[in-house]
């Protein structure tokens, strides 16, 4: 099953009780700015440490790696490097379109641009690309193969027997034509999605089927030169780099990015501060959030995120197996108070829903507020919440809050410990160590009865958010990795994701219709005590020009001017 996705490796857990200043307030009109086009010069950024895992294209699951190949190597589709809503868009990168599927949407067939190279000159073929998926396999230790692209013909072969890997039946080649045909098992409405991440990016043949320190040659407008964990990445201009695309791959601008390791936070902000680096990857510390917000304000960049904080009722359990009882607790709950706990409004925004705002199938909803109708959120309803807890007949029952040992998830917990116990039950926190994934959540060994958690997108999909966390197919009993916490399983609502999942090969935008459907049904069964959805903060110094902000990649490097 899918882990937990890389950006809730972003989470802001220093954000507890900040200072609430209009932190970033100018952030609005600068995030959609377009790049100055100014070239040269060095991009320096700064970060705690290295990317976790391996440095391994293939492998590797941060964003702060996929910052950098991203500029580096490219997919047959990729993501728009835009701000907005521009940014959720697929648009052809290495292919020359991108391809209705046939079939029944199990076939796609991709044409190569003409006069690609990689950064050691060698010329972009189609034989590359199979090379690239069978290497996926081989190298064993990708940990999504098997699940994001074993779909693929002879795809679950790979999994069972990865060093004899072969995708000749699912990944047909024409060197001559420059053709690429990928044959499916079954329909996958998120295949393009994942044609347009990391893991798919192409390599050239002959990479070694294992583990590499650095990231081998790609098709992008930089190439990695040093890779060291304990000092710096290093990434110059790849001289046979032409630009073919704007939307998918523009030539960047700095001609060196840089990201040194080894500072703390505090020194981060402090070299930016001085003009020593450019950019911080880490999170600016809430001591220095007062001073940056209000010195340098023009320097604060705070934008939305696709994604959502909440707390997962285990609905097969006492006493939220009960849905009165699970929607009495949403009623009672004060959004505006957790915001504030996490470092308030120009910090986050309250929700009562699955998906997060300005994402496919997204349409305001909340039905758990004083005067619904408006679709957000305005206050609380005790009277409401206490009205259905009475009716639900749980009253008394005793319930574990689970959080991990974060300050801030624990000050939610706590929030939620309280307002239990004024709705009449017996609460008490569990703060667990988060070192293993999700051991705070585990309802078959822990009987987790209310849980927090949060979800930040791998690609816009709405059904990387209803599918996967709310999914029949997503609960998986006594395992330690369900996304599904909520063991959350509901045959008509899965009965619509079917349909949407269906819809989605051919008509992503008539899905997107049935997708608003079934987070309103979701809502409505209150798996969930949706909490917010998160902002994130950019600090740059004062020589960065054109910042740009993308939905999936966040703060775009290679488009910002440093000269």
């Amino acid at each position: 099953m899918r882990s937990r996705s890389l950006f809730s490796l972003l989470v802001v857990a220093c954000l507890a009780a900040l200072v609430l200043t209009a932190c970033g307030g100018s952030s609005k009109k600068k995030s959609s700015a377009t790049s100055s086009g100014n070239a040269g010069g060095t991009l320096m950024t700064v970060a705690k440490g290295a990317p976790s895992g391996s440095p391994d294209p293939q492998i590797n699951y941060t964003l702060q790696e996929w910052q950098l190949l991203v500029i580096t190597h490219d997919g047959l589709v990729g993501f728009k490097r835009a701000s907005g809503t521009e940014g959720t868009k697929l648009v052809p990168d290495l292919a020359t379109s991108v391809p209705k599927p046939t079939d029944g949407g199990k076939t796609y067939t991709f044409t190569l641009r003409k006069g690609i190279k990689f950064s050691d000159g060698k010329e972009l073929k189609a034989s590359d690309v199979k090379y690239t998926f069978e290497r996926l396999f081989k190298i064993g230790s990708s940990p999504n193969a098997g699940t994001w692209y074993n779909v693929i013909v002879g795809g679950d072969a790979c999994v069972k027997s990865p060093k004899t890997c072969n995708l000749n039946q699912g990944v047909v080649v024409d060197d001559a034509k420059g053709t690429v045909t990928f044959h499916l098992t079954k329909g996958d409405p998120e295949f393009l999605d994942k044609l347009a991440v990391p893991f798919a990016f192409i390599l050239p043949t002959g990479t070694p089927n294992k583990e590499v320190q650095i990231p081998p040659p790609g098709t992008g407008p930089y190439k990695f030169v040093e890779y060291n964990p304990n000092k710096e990445i290093k990434l110059v201009r790849n001289t046979n780099f032409k630009e073919w695309s704007k939307d998918a791959q523009p030539n960047g601008n700095p001609d060196v990015i840089i990201q040194k390791f080894g500072l703390s936070a505090e020194a981060e902000v402090t070299q930016v501060e001085n003009g020593q680096a450019d950019w911080m990857f880490d999170n600016p510390p809430s001591d220095r959030l007062s001073e940056i917000s209000t010195k340098h304000a023009d320097q604060v960049h705070v934008n939305p995120l696709t994604a959502v904080w909440y707390f997962a009722f285990n609905v097969r359990i006492p006493p939220f197996n009960n849905l009165k009882a699970r929607q009495g607790v949403n009623f009672a709950t004060d959004r505006n108070a957790l915001v504030k706990i996490y470092g308030g409004p120009n910090l986050a925004v309250p929700t009562c829903q699955i998906l997060p705002p300005n994402f496919p199938g997204y349409k305001p909803y909340c039905p758990y507020t004083k005067n619904p109708g408006s679709g957000k959120w305005t206050a609380p309803d005790m009277a409401k919440a206490k009205q259905l807890i009475a009716a639900s007949g749980t009253k008394g029952a005793s319930v574990k809050v689970n959080t991990d040992t974060v300050e801030t998830d624990k000050a939610l917990g706590l929030y939620f410990v309280g307002l239990l116990n004024q709705l009449g039950y017996k609460a008490t926190l569990q703060a667990l160590s988060p070192d293993i994934q999700y051991p705070y959540c585990q309802n078959s060994k822990n009987q987790v009865q209310f849980c927090w958690s949060s979800w930040y997108q791998d690609y816009p999909a709405a059904s990387d958010f209803l599918n996967i966390l709310l999914g029949c197919g997503s609960f998986i009993p006594n395992s330690n990795a369900s996304p599904n916490i909520a063991e959350f399983c509901n045959k008509p609502i899965q009965a619509q994701m079917d349909q949407a999942l269906q819809q989605g090969i051919t008509d992503p935008t008539g899905a997107n219709t049935k997708w608003q459907a079934v987070d309103k049904a979701v809502t409505d069964q209150a798996p969930w005590v949706s909490l917010f959805n998160p902002k994130y903060i950019d600090f740059l110094s004062t020589r960065v020009k054109g910042y740009q902000f993308s939905p999936q990649w966040y703060f775009l490097l290679a488009q910002a001017s440093v000269k």
